[in-house]
């Protein structure tokens, strides 16, 4: 089945009677995208629509599958149309399950990133992993449904990218915040620092601020927040990654 050939002959149909893509798009109900769509062969038109739209340019649904119009020959050329049909209802159901698929994935993905933050102790590193785990499980999932309804690879990569650094400004946000104001250690940091001079205080590297725990295990323990340079981070970060922090430390 030729996409592209449908779409042209949807076109032409269209052009016949004398109508804009958003007069046509009225008249069935849809938006003016869809229409665009369809006559470029990207997607195609939902099967419970073939009828009305065969019915409206006065063409049978055949002709519509073969993407022009002639005489019909009710022998070889009736199996092939009804082939074509199978095939076309066929990638309709593929369509939906890679759309049901995404957004199962990324209610899963959702379901994972809010156990982590409100179920697992900010102390421990798991909270930031199972975090992680849970947005990439949502990208995954949001790519999927999008797949099927933007025609450019690089607006559905400029998506995904969106929701990931969302994702990243809100997982650091609320760090900050739960930090500053409920006393609680970030989850997202990349380094904990303690001295033997200091066995009480402990100190968690974010990539926007620092916080200092202070008397730690006693009934004054507090967290102070200092914010820093992202630049700063960032070079701090290469030196903990690459394993040479200690011999730039600052402590």
């Amino acid at each position: 089945m030729d996409q592209k050939k449908i779409g042209m002959f949807l076109k032409e149909l269209r052009k016949e009677k004398e109508l804009t893509q958003e007069e046509l798009a009225e008249r069935f109900r849809v938006s003016n995208r869809t229409i665009s769509r369809w006559e470029t062969g990207t997607n195609l038109p939902d099967i419970s629509l073939l009828v009305e739209i065969a019915e409206f340019f006065d063409v049978s649904i055949p002709e519509i599958i073969n993407g022009e119009r002639k005489e019909m020959n009710m022998t070889q050329e009736t199996v092939e149309t009804a082939a074509k049909m199978a095939e076309y209802s066929g990638n309709e159901m593929k369509v939906g399950k890679k759309t049901t698929a995404g957004y199962l994935l990324m209610g899963f993905g959702i379901f994972i990133i809010i156990f982590a933050l409100i179920s697992i102790n900010p102390d421990s590193s798991w909270g930031a992993v199972y975090s992680k785990l849970g947005t990439i499980f949502a990208a995954v999932g949001l790519y999927l449904v999008i797949k099927t309804k933007f025609i450019k690879r690089w607006t559905r990569a400029l998506t995904v990218i969106g929701f990931l650094l969302l994702m990243f400004a809100l997982f650091h946000t609320s760090d900050y915040m739960a930090a500053k104001y409920s006393n609680q250690v970030p989850r997202f940091n990349y380094l904990v620092e303690y001295t033997s001079e200091t066995p009480n205080t402990r100190y968690f590297e974010t990539l926007f601020f620092t916080a200092v725990q202070q008397d730690v295990g006693t009934g004054n323990e507090h967290i102070e927040v200092h914010k820093k340079k992202l630049s700063q981070s960032l070079k701090e970060y290469f030196y903990v990654v690459t394993g040479q922090y200690d011999k730039y430390g600052r402590r």
